[in-house]
């Protein structure tokens, strides 16, 4: 008969630590760290619903500037209209089309 190449071991080795559960030290921190990224991700949501709010107030702004626009080429032939002191900047195109 051949000899065995490999020892011939008797018992199995567990390798799974004794402790059944952690310590409270460590649950402590596991629950801390749970709780704070759960605290974080609502704020989150709320930011991202706050966010939303305002993109479509943004939106609704952004069309009465359009109307404004409309209106102002409808009654001066031009939107360009300096935001500072409110004078009408034609081109040169809209001066030699009056003239």
């Amino acid at each position: 008969m051949a000899k065995r190449k490999t020892p011939k071991v008797d018992k199995v080795v567990d390798l799974k630590p004794k402790a059944e559960k952690i310590t409270d030290e460590q649950l402590q921190k596991l629950q801390k760290s749970v709780g704070n990224i759960n605290r974080a991700k609502t704020e989150l949501g709320a930011l991202e619903l706050q966010k939303h709010s305002i993109v479509k107030i943004i939106e609704e702004l952004g069309g009465a500037l359009n109307e404004l626009r409309t209106e102002f080429k409808n009654d001066y032939g031009t939107d360009n209209i300096n935001i500072n002191d409110g004078s009408i900047m034609y081109s040169e195109e809209n001066v030699k089309a009056d003239s």
